[in-house]
């Protein structure tokens, strides 16, 4: 599994996915905000970890009765068990969420085992519960029916798709209260060092917007007095 250095983790942990998604966007990746997911419930603090990932297809009848899950090599089961503390568990449910990924018990399971977070592009049943468990979890909505029914766990930890992005294991997954983005393994460090700097002139200019001040000139910063400014704001607020 990727290294996540403490620096970086603890960075990635107080800036938006919209801030990331634009950092990324410098570097000519579009495609990295994962689509039609949400959280469960809102935390008021960022998911950050490396992508574990489990394969769901389509479910074939006589391969995925319930009998299925009293073996203990089953992919769902093996994944909850397996997935490494401080990952994150990415699961593809090829966006289909009449069927529930995994339910309150699993998700429990993965908190209590240190996971850092779950996401699926389709959906959780028990998400009530779900979502007053303190692990973050994102979902497309909420699905009672049990993921037999739809479903056919099949791959551990190999490269899939979640809500039309590549997810690769290992990528870095980052949550906010707003929406999940995959940067790749290797920008890791370099993005959440420019998304810090961004979120920092960001709440300068936020600070200044609600003074009254125009856009024009400070956002995007054109004129230099604009940088001086922000410099002298830094200092003052230890930023």
């Amino acid at each position: 599994m990727t290294t996540l250095s403490d620096s970086t983790r603890d960075k990635l942990m107080r800036v938006s996915v919209a801030t990331i998604s634009t950092a990324l966007f410098k570097r000519g990746l579009r495609n990295q905000t994962i689509q039609d997911v949400q959280p469960v419930a809102r935390k008021g603090r960022n998911m950050v970890g490396p992508a574990y990932t489990l394969r769901y297809i389509p479910a074939r009848e006589d391969l995925n009765k319930l009998e299925v899950f009293r073996n203990p090599e089953h992919p769902q089961r093996a994944c909850v068990e397996s997935c490494p503390p401080g990952a994150v568990l990415v699961m593809d449910s090829r966006k289909n969420p009449r069927a529930a990924s995994a339910g309150s018990i699993l998700v429990t399971r993965l908190m209590v085992r240190g996971v850092a977070g779950v996401v699926t592009d389709g959906g959780f049943r028990d998400s009530p519960e779900i979502g007053g468990l303190a692990i973050p979890a994102y979902h497309n909505r909420p699905s009672a029916p049990t993921n037999l029914t739809l479903h056919q766990a099949l791959d551990i930890n190999v490269p899939i798709g979640c809500g039309d992005v590549a997810v690769w294991p290992g990528d870095i997954m980052v949550g906010d209260d707003e929406a999940v983005i995959v940067i790749p393994a290797e920008l890791a460090d370099e993005i959440a060092e420019e998304a810090v700097e961004m979120t920092a002139y960001e709440d300068f200019v936020t600070e200044r917007v609600l003074a009254g001040e125009s856009i024009i000139g400070l956002y995007p910063a054109t004129q230099p007095r604009n940088l001086e400014e922000f410099a002298a704001w830094r200092a003052k607020h230890g930023r």
